[in-house]
């Protein structure tokens, strides 16, 4: 096995914990009597997506063109469930040849379905509290379908002399480990999801949203903190001195995110949280993704800072703007995923095409354009989908159960009384 391979496996391994984090992380910011509920969207996306990922996700990736329809989409069907993969690598075996190539095939394609996981199930915490089970299986998995899977290869898809083919990658918009397509997409179909589902009946108010459960969105955030080193430094083919400075923004830019972010509940609210020093570490999180491979540390600072003051005050919208985004996803995921990738076209060092490192205004526009082109589809479809299984199956949990605690309804009690 080689190094890289080894490397990419354990990576593979630690973003694929990162989905439990985020269980625990949602688990503890809602009530008492939905934790079930709302872990269960992250667990159940856990299962539905790694096998969307084998049977037909990875291959829409791998049959990507440079021109045509095709270029957007793909050929999902033309290696169902990896049969021919698997054939060549049995053949490998048989023969006793080298297996390098179709092992590293593998591994790039655990890596690749560890951030299809976990893309789906970020979206689960704006309809927490009042979201079904299986309707939302249903639209995870026609979401994941028809904007994930092709849009990972938008970003990320290469032909066989390593060259961008996917028309963001290939148009020169810089995103390392998904602030597009991870978590802008995440975002604005959360915000789809959102207003299809419509206000709570309990709890939607400023002063009713408290988290039931502090400890488990620290035990949460540490946990999306410590996957989120393999999320950035997994890819293969990185020299030691970028993985180096990927995992050192890695570190830098959630701390500063921290800081930013408790400073200005102190002056705003009187007191800093606990829950908002996580909500400022995942929003520096989710900044430095596609940045963690072109800036300094010392412009990881500025931009992890950058987040936590902007998502901070963004989270507010929702009160003002009358949008129930029940954990934050869209004051969170989609801005500080914009923030992040729109700063690299002003502050992109690496080969000098920030604005304010040598390189004009196209690098700027490259990131707006392609931020603005995936967060619009992933938010039509995911409005239309969406609304389609309310209007049909209903998406949205009766509203006495919703009022009594829809883990009872849908589920299990996430606790039981002693004695």
């Amino acid at each position: 096995m080689t190094t890289d391979l080894a490397w990419q496996l354990l990576c593979t391994a630690l973003v694929i914990f990162m989905t439990p984090g985020l269980a625990f992380f949602y688990g503890g910011l809602v009530k008492s009597k939905s934790v079930v509920s709302m872990m269960m969207l992250s667990f159940g996306s856990l299962g539905l997506i790694t096998l969307l990922w084998v049977l037909y996700g990875f291959s829409g990736i791998g049959t990507i063109s440079e021109s045509g329809f095709t270029n957007f989409f793909g050929n999902p069907f033309q290696d169902f469930g990896l049969t021919g993969a698997f054939g060549d690598l049995v053949k490998e075996f048989d023969d006793g040849t080298a297996v390098e190539d179709s092992t590293n095939f593998f591994g790039g394609l655990a890596f690749g379905g560890s951030f299809a996981i976990i893309t789906v199930a970020l979206i689960s915490g704006s309809i927490a509290d009042r979201a079904r089970f299986w309707p939302w299986m249903l639209f995870a998995g026609i979401w994941a379908t028809v904007v994930y899977f092709p849009g990972q290869a938008w970003v990320w898809a290469l032909n066989a002399d390593g060259d961008y083919i996917g028309w963001i990658g290939k148009w020169g918009a810089l995103d390392w480990a998904g602030g597009t397509i991870v978590h802008q997409a995440a975002g604005a179909a959360a915000l789809a999801l959102a207003l299809v589902l419509g206000q709570r009946k309990v709890g939607y108010s400023k002063e009713e949203t408290v988290a039931h459960n502090v400890p488990l969105v620290l035990i949460g955030t540490a946990i999306l903190w410590f996957g989120w080193f393999g999320f950035n430094t997994g890819v293969p083919g990185t020299t030691q001195g970028q993985t180096t400075l990927i995992f050192l923004n890695t570190l830098i830019a959630p701390a500063a995110g921290l800081i930013g972010w408790i400073i200005v509940e102190k002056f705003k609210d009187g007191k800093s949280t606990a829950v908002g020093g996580a909500s400022g570490v995942v929003a520096g999180l989710v900044a430095i993704t596609p940045a963690c491979a072109h800036i300094a540390p010392v412009w990881a600072i500025v931009l992890g800072l950058l987040v936590g003051v902007v998502c901070c005050l963004a989270v507010e919208l929702k009160w003002k703007l009358g949008f129930d985004d029940t954990l934050d996803v869209v004051g969170i995921h989609l801005v500080a995923g914009f923030i992040g990738c729109t700063y690299l076209g002003f502050f992109a060092q690496v080969g000098g095409t920030g604005l304010f490192f040598g390189g004009g205004i196209d690098q700027l526009v490259k990131q707006v354009v392609s931020s603005l082109a995936v967060i619009a589809f992933a938010f039509i479809v995911a409005f239309v989908v969406g609304l389609a299984i309310e209007k049909t199956i209903g998406f949205r949990a009766k509203e006495e159960d919703e009022v009594a605690g829809i883990d009872l309804a849908i589920h299990e009690p996430g606790y039981q009384e002693v004695g």
